[in-house]
């Protein structure tokens, strides 16, 4: 009987966003193989349990440290994920990298991040400028009652921004997935966070992922969009916020050069097969 592949993995945690992470200038797996063993080992029950896969793999050209490569929980590959990218930056220095700033590509561009050298501290994640802001998105759909608006951001990816009152009564999975799939953000969809502004200069945001299908304890990039569309809506004018989201805070910087820091945490270590 043919001997099945064993992989090993580090189970990683940004604010409880959780990623299966694996060294892919070891195992060399294609885009597709990825894809499509991604759903099974990121089941919560039946598999590793995670939002997403995160590759490291070598520099295309070698003017940068490393490439990232995301997967998302369903098997659809994912152009950027900002807890993931620190994630995987503190990831790289475990596998041998130096600590201290490290340049690095990803699907939406290139990055940055600051890791310390000890492990427990927050990784601060620099990313490029977002794009397409549309306030006052159109979608198909009515809108339910108690959201005063839906605002379209790029910040890596698909975002649009819904204010609510009370972001913790809001029925994220049952709103996030109609608004998800509203023809109007097609095809790519988008991601949805509904968000409260609770101090000068601090959110509460709930995020509906594509790509996972449910609310994640926390979205990098989600916290991004909430807090440049509060700023740009003129809510808000800090240049520093603090974004609350159900796995823990996370803060945005939104003066130039914009970033994300928060935990980047080793949950365990182990290996799969296929």
């Amino acid at each position: 009987m043919k001997r099945r592949l064993v992989v090993e993995f580090t189970k990683m945690s940004g604010n409880g966003n959780d990623f299966i992470v694996i060294d892919n200038r070891f195992y060399h797996f294609t885009a597709d193989e990825i894809a499509a063993w991604a759903p099974r080992v990121c089941q919560r029950h039946h598999g590793v349990g995670a939002d997403g896969i995160l590759a490291l793999e070598a520099s295309a050209n070698g003017s940068t440290a490393f490439k990232m490569l995301y997967y998302n929980a369903d098997g659809t590959e994912g152009t950027m994920c900002a807890n993931g990218a620190r994630c995987l930056a503190r990831y790289a220095v475990g596998c041998g990298l130096s600590p201290g700033r490290l340049r690095f590509d990803t699907a939406s561009g290139p990055c940055a991040a600051i890791v310390p050298e000890d492990p427990t501290a927050d990784v601060r994640l620099f990313v490029g400028q977002p794009r397409h802001w549309i306030p006052q998105h159109r979608v198909a759909q009515a809108l339910p009652e108690g959201i005063s608006g839906l605002h379209y951001l790029w910040t890596g990816t698909e975002h649009v921004v819904c204010l609510v009152d009370d972001v913790e009564k809001t029925p994220v999975p049952r709103w996030g997935r109609a608004i998800r799939r509203d023809e109007a953000l097609a095809p790519a969809g988008a991601n949805v966070n509904f968000v409260s502004v609770t101090g000068a200069a601090r959110l509460a945001v709930r995020t509906y992922e594509k790509g996972v299908e449910a609310e994640t304890l926390a979205c990098g990039t989600g916290a991004l969009a909430s807090a440049l569309a509060v700023r740009y809506l003129g809510y808000q004018q800090a240049d520093e916020v603090i974004i609350r989201m159900p796995g823990g805070e996370l803060k945005a910087g939104l003066a130039e050069p914009l970033f994300l820091e928060g935990p980047a945490a080793t949950i365990f270590r182990g290996s799969f097969e296929l």
